[in-house]
């Protein structure tokens, strides 16, 4: 290279090429260069070579004996081979260019090929891979996979997530639809010894039950109608990491059984194959459904169950959770102005105090995008609580703050609010003033403090409960 940025030392390169002077020069260029150059000049052990190691770059030509470069080229794509690929060919044209490039190429080029051609062209992938792995870094520190915690409820959750995060053991994440099941999940992996290898997900709920097989196994070619070719599953794909089956209690019997025997023997088929291939896979599966219910109504399978809940980690929803409200809003309003290239918008105490009494049945997927809207409608460069009361939903407690009288002060408005979200909280527990005070974060001793302040007679409305009724 002439000047400038040096290539990585040792960058592992895969060459595959019919032709051994080819082979030969272009390995001793990529030595000299400071590389180490694996060379193949076939096809299929190409493709057993990447499939057994990572590669930084493989470099293919394009006509060779048997299977050519760009049958090779797309079943590294198909089967989950994540190295870029560059093409070369002597006898290029523009329709082959077109047809490389659409099947995932990064790159085609044109024997002869130049030395210092040749070395920018792995100097310009290998600075790619080095900005896409900075861009994960960068959204990984911009909180994307971060749990943001602060209350008791979840400090509990957090102390047995490091402690199963380090072992192998399955694990069940239990909670409502929007607490961070996948993040939670996410984050078991990157503190697990597996944290290098890959995280792979599948949704049972989102997937067909005639797919969900395909999905999770994989197929050959012709297996069925419509299969043109190998599909890898996730099972595969999950090689040496984790897989994350959301929505487990979503999955049909028939395939519970074909999950089970994975599980107990560690091998999956592809539909259309006639061996087992042997996975090394951490499993995490989550669900918003009551499994032990599932059990007994005989539509999850016990066995199955037994094999999964290892080890249950119940997620609070964000009702449970208030202590984290403030800190959730900050952290978010900072990804959204982030990821948007806005100007901080800071958010009022009214409006933070209007936002902690709403009941999130979203969850914290919910906040997040409250969070987004109410920076979208802010005026004044604030998110206000008229700004809180113009998006949360007119029937909900974040609406009650509009029915008071627009002549009332502040301080009064906040008393009527306060006093709306207790009464709110009373019926929907029923007058039961243990669960309204949990519901509502406060100790019970507190609820009866405000509510004296509040004009909420807590002990006459108790009274009246306990009465026998005619």
């Amino acid at each position: 290279m002439n000047g400038g940025e040096t290539l990585p030392p040792r960058a592992h390169l895969l060459i595959v090429d019919d032709e051994a002077n080819t082979l030969a020069s272009l390995s001793r260029a990529f030595r000299l260069a400071g590389h180490d150059a694996a060379v193949c000049d076939n096809a299929t052990k190409a493709l057993e070579l990447a499939r057994a190691q990572p590669f930084d770059l493989i470099l293919s030509d394009v006509f060779m004996p048997g299977k050519d470069g760009l049958t090779l080229l797309e079943e590294l794509k198909s089967q989950g081979v994540t190295a870029p690929v560059v093409m070369m060919s002597g006898q290029a044209h523009i329709e082959m260019a077109v047809r490389a490039t659409r099947l995932g190429a990064l790159d085609f080029l044109e024997k002869p090929i130049s030395t210092d051609k040749l070395l920018l062209t792995v100097e310009n992938v290998l600075k790619l891979q080095r900005l896409e792995s900075e861009n994960r870094q960068l959204r990984h520190r911009l909180g994307k996979h971060e749990i943001v915690w602060k209350g008791e409820a979840m400090r509990r959750v957090m102390v047995q997530l490091e402690r199963v995060a380090a072992s192998e053991s399955r694990v069940c994440i239990l909670g409502e639809t929007g607490t961070g099941k996948e993040l939670v999940a996410r984050t078991i992996h990157e503190r697990s010894p597996r944290a290098s290898g890959p995280f792979i997900t599948l949704n049972c709920a989102a997937v067909p039950g005639e797919l969900i097989e395909s999905e999770l196994f994989g197929h050959e070619k012709g297996a069925f109608t419509g299969a043109a070719g190998r599909h890898v599953g996730k099972f595969e794909q999950a090689n040496h990491g984790t897989i994350f089956l959301d929505e487990i209690g979503d999955m049909p019997l028939s395939m519970q059984a074909k999950l089970l025997r994975v599980l107990e023997e560690g091998e999956v088929e592809r539909i259309g194959g006639d061996k087992p291939i042997s996975v090394d896979v951490r499993v995490v599966v989550a669900t918003h459904r009551d499994l032990e219910s599932r059990v007994r109504e005989e539509k999850f399978r016990q066995d199955l169950f037994h094999r999964i809940y290892v080890f249950p980690l119940v997620l609070p929803p964000l009702r449970e959770r208030r202590d984290d409200i403030l800190a959730l809003v900050e952290h978010f309003a900072a990804q959204v102005s982030a990821q948007n290239g806005w100007k901080p918008v800071p958010f009022t105490a009214e409006a933070m105090e209007a936002l902690q009494s709403y009941s999130w049945p979203g969850n914290v997927r919910e906040l997040r995008n409250m969070v987004e809207r109410l920076m979208l409608l802010a005026s004044d460069g604030k998110v206000d609580l008229a700004t809180v009361q113009l998006a949360l939903p007119k029937n909900s407690v974040g609406g009650i703050v509009s029915s008071l009288s627009s002549s009332a002060g502040l301080a009064e408005r906040v008393q009527g609010f306060e006093r709306e979200v207790i009464l709110a909280e009373l019926k929907h527990s029923q007058q039961n003033v243990s669960l309204a005070a949990k519901s509502l974060g406060l100790e019970r001793s507190h609820l009866y403090k405000k509510a004296e302040q509040l004009g909420i007679d807590l002990r006459a409305m108790r009274r009246r409960q306990e009465q026998p009724q005619d």
